[in-house]
């Protein structure tokens, strides 16, 4: 059965659409071609993908590629060394995944899908691919305006659901630079992911992890017939057995070793916020008939030391997952495969430094095993979607 919470949230996606397509008027078609005029400004509404360019933020670019253009030169020419370095460790990593997908016959996860809601949290999700999309084209944007190349214009764009941004360089100067400068332009969207995913962390673990004190044992899931099952929920959390305070995982872990199997134990819980006492009688391990069994998975249980737990949680998860989606998605932008930024930049160097008649064959059996990598290391996330 669908539930009324998706349906809500699809009619809001379409009616936002609707007012997208009613806001972007009529697409305006060349007399000759008959194909599209790209608008140079404005807003600009195709099938469930909309772009919104303007020239306003070109100054904004240029005043911050021109206050330190030496340092973003620099900065360009570190993103040529990261580049080509995580290039190559991109391309190992999925090597090495796919060789495990063929021997477990797709058991082995390889790379992980981003679909908000679906494969990561919604918000968050969304939070951190729009952080991801801004620093990496304002960084393509003022590392080429810093080697004064011309911009066409910048903007928002919206795919379905997730947003993003983009800068356009003009095509045929950038085509015309020096190699050196058009491989600081590729390389420093993904320096810039990486860079923020790093800022990110040194937050979580210098600003909001001190913040958090544990308080108990989450109940991550029960296990079905075990002695658990009907007593405990998932979601409860343990604060207390056989009247000892129980914090964290050693605490729990140093209580239930002393007790014994068929020994009914005391238990306090918070459930929904709620204290309740509950008894559950323990089992034996099969492995270990000595040894207590519960029939629980275990997380542990955090609250803020400083209150306001609606903020701090909050931010801890949205770093969290700028975290995470920057330095994942920086690094497979530097996949060695056309049109990623890591393909463009191997592509330039097989123009530069090989013979005309090897450029193309070099080029094409690049993205065949590129191509085959990918398909091997996302067909489990395909299948792990489908269950």
């Amino acid at each position: 059965m669908v539930s009324s919470g998706l349906i809500i949230g699809a009619g809001a996606v379409l009616a936002l659409w609707a007012v997208l397509y009613g806001l972007s008027g009529r697409r305006e078609v060349d007399p000759l071609t008959g194909e599209p005029i790209q608008k140079e400004e404005g807003l600009e509404v195709d099938l469930f993908v909309a772009m919104w360019r303007t020239k306003r933020l070109l100054g904004f670019i240029d005043r911050t590629s021109s206050r330190a253009r030496k340092f973003w030169r620099v900065y360009g020419d570190v993103g040529i060394v990261v580049g080509f370095m995580g290039m190559a460790y991109v391309f190992y990593a999925l090597l090495k995944t796919a060789m495990a997908t063929l021997q477990t016959r797709g058991e082995q996860a390889g790379v992980q899908l981003v679909i908000p809601r679906l494969t990561i949290p919604l918000w968050y999700g969304l939070i951190g691919l729009a952080v991801v999309m801004v620093v990496h084209e304002l960084s393509h944007g003022v590392v080429a305006r810093a080697d004064k190349l011309p911009l066409k214009s910048v903007g928002l764009v919206l795919f379905l659901v997730i947003p993003g941004a983009f800068v356009e360089p003009d095509e045929e100067e950038l085509k015309r630079a020096p190699l050196r400068t058009r491989l600081r332009v590729y390389g420093a969207g993904s320096l810039a992911n990486i860079v923020t995913a790093l800022i990110a962390v040194m937050v979580i673990n210098f600003a909001l992890t001190p913040l958090f004190q544990p308080a108990g044992i989450e109940v991550a899931g029960v296990i079905e017939n075990s002695p658990a099952f009907g007593v405990l929920e998932e979601g409860d959390v343990i604060t207390g057995i056989n009247g000892e305070t129980i914090r964290t995982l050693e605490d729990f872990e140093r209580v239930i070793n002393g007790t014994r199997p068929g020994e009914v134990i005391a238990l306090t819980i918070l459930r929904n916020g709620e204290e309740k006492s509950l008894s559950l009688k323990l089992g034996a391990r099969e492995n270990d008939p000595e040894k207590p069994y519960i029939g629980i998975y275990l997380g542990q249980h955090y609250t803020s030391k400083v209150g306001h737990e609606g903020l701090v949680f909050p931010l801890f998860f949205a770093f969290y997952w700028i975290y995470i989606l920057n330095l994942g998605i920086g690094l497979m932008n530097l996949f060695p495969l056309v049109p990623l930024d890591g393909g463009r930049m191997l592509d330039d160097v097989l123009k530069e430094y090989l013979p005309e008649k090897l450029v193309r064959p070099v080029r094409y059996a690049t993205m065949g095993v590129g191509l085959l990598l990918l398909a091997l290391n996302v067909w489990p996330a395909l299948l792990n979607l489908a269950r």
